[in-house]
């Protein structure tokens, strides 16, 4: 199931603890082109640290979700979370043939994956030659336990749709980084650029050199810390301290009390991702820019701070910026929610393979 290749409109279905968020997209003369969109709430308790213990309850969101946004596809790309995949680069001999290729990889995978073969999914893709021996092929082995694709599928199902793609969140944001080479410094070619993904309850910090991911990580931070200080902070329901959070109406002491603060970790956890980054390998060199993208990027004046913090330029990153939208899908809001839509959007480009 991972990285399988598909050619039909499949919808790029993001799915985190706080959200089902879905996405439909069109090609048209080199353009894309947003054909629907929905987001729903993830229901309580259905989804623990990435986790899907909820398949059905998580499955009738996702059908909300294809409900509203009006998409007709039936068919899924999703991804499971970074630290739930085993990546790793192997070397094949190039006179290999395809099945004779298969086996090898079977064969390999043993040493490199530490649970028993049987309780695990993988799949493999030939990068091409290698850099080390030309007479061998490198060789991406990915790997999880099939538990962690079985939650995935069944959620699906559970909605009336089939999980054509089962991805690894970390490749799917390579793929959107794409929809953001309009903002990049020569489109990212041959530039090291840096982009912070802020989800609800976990962020990813990736690194690009020339548009390919060079390092990656993950901690646990985020936009639901905001929301949980504005309920304590003004005895708010977790729905209500949400809508505040977004449409504004609270006390004046807000934005110096709660915000700034929490505007404060953001720049902390971004100075300190980067740390880790340049300390992660000989060689390693600042970025030169930084793209700002989860629904925190849209605090006004996240960007700016964390520019003047870190010193290196920022700004909040837009996938949908060079996209068409159609008028389904401006009815859903979804520029509103772009900066969000990263993984989602790097799921529905598997449309396209």
């Amino acid at each position: 199931m991972l990285l399988t290749a598909k050619s039909r409109p499949i919808l790029g279905l993001d799915i985190t603890t706080s959200s089902v968020k879905l996405i439909e997209l069109s090609m048209s003369g080199g353009q894309y082109r947003v054909e629907s969109y929905a987001a729903e709430a993830t229901p309580p308790n259905s989804i623990n640290e990435k986790a899907i213990v909820d398949a059905n309850a998580v499955g009738e969101a996702i059908k909300r979700a294809v409900k509203r946004s009006g998409a007709r596809a039936k068919e899924a790309a999703v991804a499971i979370s970074g630290d739930a995949a085993i990546t790793k680069v192997i070397q094949m001999p190039r006179t290999l043939g395809e099945n004779e290729l298969e086996g090898q990889v079977e064969m390999q995978a043993d040493q490199y994956i530490p649970f028993p073969m049987e309780e695990v999914s993988f799949d493999f893709e030939v990068i091409g030659p290698s850099e080390k021996d030309p007479d061998m092929l490198d060789v991406l082995l990915v790997a999880t336990r099939s538990e962690n694709v079985e939650q995935r599928i069944a959620a699906c199902a559970a909605a009336g749709l089939t999980a054509r793609i089962v991805d690894v969140e970390a490749f799917a944001l390579e793929n959107a980084c794409r929809l953001l080479t309009h903002q990049m410094p020569d489109g990212g070619l041959g530039r090291v650029i840096a982009v912070v993904d802020f989800g609800a309850s976990s962020t990813t910090f990736s690194v690009l050199r020339d548009l390919k991911v060079i390092y990656t990580r993950d901690f646990a931070f985020g936009g639901q810390q905001l929301t949980e200080e504005v309920m304590r902070t003004y005895g708010l329901s977790m729905e209500e301290a949400g809508r505040a959070k977004k449409e504004g109406g609270l006390p004046g002491n807000y934005e110096t009390e709660v915000l700034g603060p929490f505007i404060d970790d953001m720049c902390q956890q971004v100075s300190r991702s980067l740390q880790f980054f340049l300390a992660s390998g000989a060689g390693r060199e600042q970025p030169e820019q930084i793209l700002i993208c989860g629904g925190c990027a849209n605090i006004p004046g996240a960007a700016e701070m964390i520019q003047s913090r870190v010193g290196i330029e920022s700004q909040r990153g837009d996938p949908l910026g060079q996209m068409k939208v159609s008028q389904k899908a401006k009815a859903q809001a979804v520029k509103k929610d772009a900066t969000a839509l990263l993984t989602a959007c790097g799921l529905a480009l598997r449309s396209f393979d």
